[in-house]
């Protein structure tokens, strides 16, 4: 349940910034649904392997590198999904940081109480 809800909250947030960025298009909610699912697979088995291939360049520009490589995973997720498109690097770079802030803002809003 506790996917469910963290893939909602990502969808949102896609949601939200396409409609605020522009230069970012998703078709509806579906759309920032199917993007939210995507972008959470590249980010479990494609950006590991590109840190890994990238580490001497993250650690010379003290972890700055890891923003290309959010925008890199940004515009892959581009090149698959037929309903988001992003109008090149430097908005999905943008798009990449927008969406950080705004996910984190989400998840403390509705974040799941604890029982102690």
């Amino acid at each position: 349940m506790n996917l469910l809800i963290r893939l909602l909250i990502n969808a949102l947030a896609v949601f939200i910034i396409a409609h605020l960025l522009g230069g970012v298009e998703v078709n509806g909610y579906v759309g920032a649904i199917i993007v939210a699912l995507v972008l959470a697979i590249l980010n479990l088995f494609v950006k590991p392997i590109l840190i890994i291939f990238t580490l001497p360049v993250t650690i010379l520009t003290l972890g700055l590198f890891l923003l290309v490589i959010n925008a890199l995973i940004i515009l892959l997720a581009d090149k698959l999904i037929d309903g988001f498109g992003v109008n090149g690097f430097w908005t999905a770079l943008i798009f990449s940081i927008l969406l950080s802030i705004l996910q984190s803002i989400l998840h403390t809003i509705f974040k799941e109480p604890k029982n102690d």
